[in-house]
């Protein structure tokens, strides 16, 4: 089946720096495809460059196999909705005033649909309000109806729960959910909320530097991310003299807490301990989260 998006050593300099380094991406048809980085490195150029906002310096990229150097790319890109960084909406007029407008931008006929998309978004009972009186779950609420008009197959978001409280990262996160599974819309979503990232995700894309470090689905991020054990200890040094003398990963994480990636058997973990005068006060398996599964990959000592 073909992607929706795909990228293929996708470059962008800006003088002699370069905020995309040939990366290569795959976004399957009717996945929601989280967007893993830190700031500056590249998710936010590479969205830009999808929508049309910038050119590349080098390489392609492709949606619904158009490609970006095909004259038809600007059919294809009607195929899909965005909103980029923050949502471009009217604030003197009305939600319905804001579709309507949409509407004429992209030629549709009538207003039959709207609306429906208001009460999708949740935005069905807001009349006459104008938006700069909308709270800012609501205006991201607005945002995304506005990429929805046209009914898009893809729907390209930048940190679409930036500054919400946690009701409004709630209702957009089952808005995507609801649209992906229902109306069968891939989503590709930029964000630095991790955890909730993976409440959401089918597929990621961890990108450092402007390059592509890997892409995998779920189930295989699931399978590849590492189960560990947190052990809390009255000795911190005491275990990790043991952990070495046993050839055991571990990770000391706070003056009484590590994390042991390898199964243990705990009695012969608790009478060595017992030697040098430690204990174990307290055992609990964990699975590795996605920031620390991200962190392995690209390294920690920058800046997030």
């Amino acid at each position: 089946m073909m992607p929706n998006l795909q990228a293929r050593g996708l470059t962008k300099r800006y003088g002699g720096a370069a905020a995309l380094d040939g990366l290569d991406m795959t976004v399957p048809r009717g996945a929601i495809y989280g967007l893993v980085g830190r700031n500056g490195a590249g998710k936010t150029t590479l969205i830009r460059l999808i929508c049309g906002l910038q050119s590349p310096t080098a390489g392609e990229y492709s949606i619904c196999g158009i490609s970006c150097r095909d004259g038809k790319i600007s059919g294809a890109r009607r195929r899909m909705g965005a909103v980029v960084e923050t949502p471009s909406v009217y604030l003197d007029m009305s939600g319905e005033d804001n579709l309507k407008q949409q509407y004429r931008i992209l030629g549709l006929p009538d207003f039959t649909g709207i609306p429906e998309l208001l009460d999708l978004v949740g935005l069905g009972d807001t009349g006459r309000k104008k938006v700069r009186d909308f709270s800012l779950g609501m205006k991201q609420r607005l945002g995304i109806a506005v990429a929805l008009c046209g009914d898009p197959d893809l729907l390209v978001l930048d940190e679409p729960i930036n500054g919400l409280d946690p009701q409004g990262i709630v209702e957009i996160r089952e808005l995507l959910l609801g649209l992906n599974r229902e109306r069968g819309i891939t989503v590709l979503v930029s964000s630095h909320i991790l955890d909730e990232l993976s409440r959401l995700a089918t597929h990621y894309g961890f990108i450092d530097r402007g390059r592509m470090v890997r892409e995998l689905s779920a189930g295989e991020l699931e399978a590849a991310a590492r189960k560990r054990v947190r052990l809390t200890v009255s000795d911190t040094a005491a275990l990790a003299a043991v952990l070495e003398g046993m050839g055991t990963e571990y990770k000391v994480v706070s003056e009484n807490e590590a994390d042991v990636y390898a199964k243990i058997n705990v009695t012969e973990l608790a009478l060595a301990l017992n030697e040098r005068g430690c204990q174990i006060l307290s055992a609990q398996e964990r699975d590795e989260s996605l920031e620390s599964f991200f962190m392995g990959l690209v390294g920690g000592e920058r800046d997030a």
